[in-house]
């Protein structure tokens, strides 16, 4: 035993510990939260310092020492940041030097990176005053540096227009006492009046308000249109006016752009931004301002649910539905439920937003969980769009689009509006094929086809990345015969081009939108009113506001209706209400045309005939047939290698080791798409009727799975609260 203090580091390394060591030999003792490098191996990593402990299960001569403290007076991640990690890598059975090192912005996992100071402003001194009325003399810039100041305290943004050397000079100013630097004061809370609330809006604003505080989930169900928004901004507006911090959560980036100017708008106060899209430097200053208390609202993806804010007061998810919000690769948590989980410990409500609730969370409202609050009408009393379905087996289709839906555009770009085409399909057709022998281009890595991206003259897979030259002649038969089949995006913008030539047509997928500024662009083009007409994939379905769009094409939604996984009905009815959601949101009636080879399918006719909730009971009572979530609890093990005998065998024996007990297991089983990358992918499914009959069963076999040879030879991983197969 040593008498040296012993410190627990989390390391990013995918091993299911934590790490002893001992603390430096001179120096103070790391607090808890705090980052520090150590030897392991023949490296030198960084890691997080979890808790001090008085022992070791490794004798004293085996501990090494931290090798440097990097933060020796601060706690980067506090108490209660911690804990919430260690029940995630608990829950969610994954390593914990991997959950908590991905909790710190990327510039802070290296050493070398200090947290940034806070930004300053600079004021003139009763010496600096006396300076500058004794005139320039042969100091000119340091005199136009000083009547600047004179105006009061002025940022470093604001100096830099004195020229090139005014860094230079500053320091010079700060040196002679004639400036002093002061940190920027926080943005204060100026929010702008609002629009009147409906009662029901009203109501749910007066329930969460009551729940500042203490912890409710609250969910918000409110149809397209409904004012959701405004919702969030009344319940910010009291949080932040009461001194506390908001976290808002949002699926995507392309969602960020839109909601930032409408928070600066009404609140006053521009939001702190954080997902991976941005610069290390500008994600690891908006991190610290919101840890510092600095930031009062921080918006931002998924990864954003684990910022630290000493004066957390509310959390909102929008599109709580999203599949985007579980991570799929490496750690994979729900940051729906850890969001829930972090309200429930800070005592703080949460509210779940979303015009197509996830089954989870609609389970959780009708068992009386989670407050359910229902939007049924929109908030400009606009009317809901009317549907038409064309059934395309009676319909002359070009590029994919029906020669009715094609009129219809028409006419509604002839009244001066705006349209929209629906597919979730990006690139110029899915498949290129040869006419006279049958061959197809199908990626060698993947089983999937390529999809041709004809502007490029590529043929590119869409899951592994891997791309060629599309061959001028058929592979197989030379034969000068290759087609498309299919449309993708790009072909249904050539198509609506050459039927609509002077009307503006602008394309929303990661394609057309990849480069930095035309995603916003695009959108503000739109919100100008003129007759445009908008194509695009998923981009469009969620969260845009467009008054003028009175008509949608939803071009085929069919492959979910048949899908081998299970959650694709699901989804396939949030993304068509989503989708429809952006028409008639203004003056003007909207209208949804659904183009389908099956308009006869019973899920179809429910959804479109009875609404989203209807569909959706329909579905939770599907599952609760069957045992699946939400009536029953899931995890899979995946696994995957370049040779499936490789993955066969390590499931067969994981699937022997598996302890006896109320929890099923199915499999081995492949993955839906099972070769991707040139790996091969398959998993067990694991289902329980009780969660801890679940995690009760998977703790004891992971220590048997760690033990298996054949787990060498593989890559594998838990997934607990599964989205995908």
């Amino acid at each position: 035993m040593s008498c040296r203090p012993i410190i627990q580091v989390a390391l990013p390394v995918p091993v299911p510990r934590l790490f002893d060591y001992l603390t430096p030999t001179d120096g103070p003792v790391p607090p808890v939260g705090a980052r520090v490098l150590v030897p392991f191996g023949r490296r030198r990593l960084v890691g997080l310092v979890v808790a001090h402990s008085e022992g070791s299960d490794l004798p004293a001569d085996r501990l090494l020492p931290v090798g440097e403290v990097l933060d020796t007076d601060m706690a980067l991640l506090d108490a209660h940041l911690l804990a919430l990690l260690q029940w995630c890598w608990q829950y969610y059975k994954h390593p914990p030097g991997e959950v908590v090192i991905g909790a710190l912005p990327p510039a802070l996992r290296r050493a070398g990176t200090e947290l940034p100071a806070p930004p300053l402003r600079y004021r003139l001194t009763g010496a600096g005053r006396e300076r500058l009325q004794e005139g320039p003399g042969r100091a000119a810039v340091q005199h136009a540096m000083l009547q600047a100041l004179a105006a009061g305290p002025t940022a470093e943004q604001s100096l830099a227009d004195i020229g090139s050397r005014w860094r230079k000079t500053l320091a010079r100013l700060l040196e002679e006492g004639w400036v002093t630097g002061e940190p920027v004061p926080p943005d204060r809370l100026r929010p702008r009046r609002g629009p009147e609330l409906t009662p029901d809006q009203r109501g749910v604003v007066d329930a969460v308000g009551d729940d500042l505080g203490r912890f409710r989930c609250h969910l918000l169900d409110g149809v397209t249109g409904s004012g959701k928004t405004e919702v969030y901004l009344q319940l910010l507006e009291r949080v932040l006016g009461d001194g506390g911090q908001a976290l808002v959560l949002v699926p995507e980036i392309g969602l960020t752009p839109q909601l930032l100017r409408r928070f600066r708008l009404r609140l006053g106060l521009q939001p702190a931004v954080l997902h991976s899209g941005l610069a290390a430097g500008d994600r690891l200053q908006a991190w610290a301002d919101a840890r510092r208390g600095r930031a009062a609202l921080v918006v931002g993806t998924r990864s954003a649910l684990f910022t630290p804010l000493p004066r957390l007061g509310l959390i909102v998810l929008d599109e709580e539905h999203d599949a985007s919000f579980k991570q799929q690769d490496g750690f994979r948590y729900s940051a729906r439920d850890v969001a829930v989980k972090r309200a429930a410990e800070l005592q703080i409500p949460v509210v779940l937003g979303s015009a197509t609730p996830s089954l989870e969370s609609l389970s959780n409202a009708m068992q009386g969980r989670y407050d359910w609050h229902r939007l049924r009408e929109r908030a400009t009393r606009a009317v809901l769009p009317s549907w038409r379905v064309l059934d395309l087996r009676h319909q002359e289709v070009a590029g994919g689009l029906a020669a009715a839906s094609l009129e219809a555009l028409a006419e509604a770009l002839g009244r001066g509006e705006q349209a929209m085409v629906f597919l979730n399909r990006r690139g110029y057709a899915p498949v290129l094929m040869c006419q006279s022998c049958g061959w197809h281009a199908s990626c060698e890595r993947c089983d999937a086809n390529l999809t041709w991206h004809r502007a490029a003259g590529r043929l590119c897979c869409h899951h592994c990345g891997h791309q060629r030259r599309v061959p001028a002649l058929c592979p197989e038969c030379r034969a000068d015969a290759l087609m498309s089949a299919g449309a993708g995006t790009q072909q249904l913008e050539e198509v609506l081009e050459r039927r609509f030539p002077t009307t503006p047509i602008l394309r929303f997928d990661r394609d057309a939108t990849a480069r930095k500024g035309v995603l916003d662009r695009q959108i503000e083009a739109v919100r100008e009113g003129g007759p445009c007409l908008l194509v695009g994939t998923q981009m469009l379905a969620k969260g845009h506001h467009f008054p003028g769009m009175t008509l949608v094409v939803i071009v085929n939604i069919d492959q979910a209706l048949y899908s081998a996984d299970y959650r694709a009905l699901e989804r396939m009815g949030q993304t068509v209400q989503q989708v429809a959601g952006r028409a008639g949101r203004g003056d003007r009636v909207g209208t949804v045309i659904l183009q389908t080879l099956h308009p006869e399918h019973p899920a179809l006719e429910l959804l479109l005939r009875e609404g989203y909730e209807a569909y959706a009971r329909w579905l939770l009572d599907e599952r609760r047939l069957a045992g699946l979530p939400p009536a029953g609890y899931q995890a899979l093990l995946r696994a995957d290698a370049h040779e499936r005998a490789e993955v066969e065998r390590f499931l067969q024996q994981a699937a022997a080791a598996f302890p006896a007990g109320a929890t099923r297991l199915f499999g081995p089983m492949p993955a839906i798409m099972e070769r991707v990358g040139g790996r091969s992918r398959m998993y067990l499914m694991l289902q329980a009727e009780r969660r801890s009959e679940l995690h009760g069963q998977i703790d004891p076999w992971l220590q048997r799975l760690w033990s298996l040879k054949s787990a060498r030879k593989v890559r594998w991983s838990i997934d607990v609260d599964p989205q995908e197969l």
